[in-house]
């Protein structure tokens, strides 16, 4: 099972040490994603990480920064925006219904789907499916290998994931809001919970 790690949405001082660190730990794919935010920042951000980890990211925003940057690829929020005319590489989509599913994978890498659970992240963003409605869109075969669960996953619910077939899950807030952006310096606590993250997706 994939291990997914979104960035937290704004930029703080230490974000450059602890990414280093979480793919010196074993983090193999991160998704780029700071909503509103100038591409100037992400510019900055994609310097310090330095070219060698390039190839591991996806970019959310800004995909000039995929060609610049050599990055893995491009995410699109949604199921049916066009990528920019002309682009060649991976593309990885968010999905926020299950009918939306069987189409986004054939034009995709892999798709999030939204929601699984009440963001841990964002407020508003609020569990979209009944446990019932995931059983039938996995026992008809749309969650898959190819679909990763987003939305206020964690350490205690990616069992549940697995069972119903997803084929990797998508980690935000239940690592970042172990590390206190404005009081913090010590970041060994996320550290060590990217690390149950990852055995408990092996």
């Amino acid at each position: 099972m994939k291990l997914i790690v979104i960035t937290k949405p704004t930029f703080f001082v230490e974000e450059d040490k602890i990414l280093v660190n979480l793919f010196d730990e074993g983090m193999d794919d991160l998704h780029l994603c700071k909503p509103g935010s100038s591409p100037m920042y992400s510019e900055r951000l994609l310097t310090l990480l330095g070219d060698n980890l390039a190839s591991k990211i996806t970019v959310h925003h800004h995909f000039y920064l995929k060609e610049e940057y050599k990055l893995r690829g491009i995410h699109i929020d949604d199921a049916r925006t066009e990528p920019p005319t002309g682009y060649k590489g991976n593309i990885t989509r968010t999905c926020h219904a299950v009918s939306e599913l069987q189409e986004a994978k054939k034009h995709s890498n892999y798709v999030f789907l939204q929601s699984i659970f009440d963001s841990q992240t964002v407020e508003s963003e609020k569990q979209s499916f009944t446990a019932e409605e995931l059983k039938e869109a996995s026992r008809q075969g749309l969650i898959d290998r190819k679909v990763y669960a987003l939305g206020g996953m964690n350490i205690d619910n990616i069992k549940y994931a697995k069972e119903l077939g997803f084929g990797g899950v998508v980690i935000c807030g239940d690592l970042w809001n172990r590390f206190d952006i404005h009081n913090e310096l010590d970041y060994k606590e996320l550290l060590l919970h990217f690390e149950r993250l990852r055995k408990a997706t092996e």
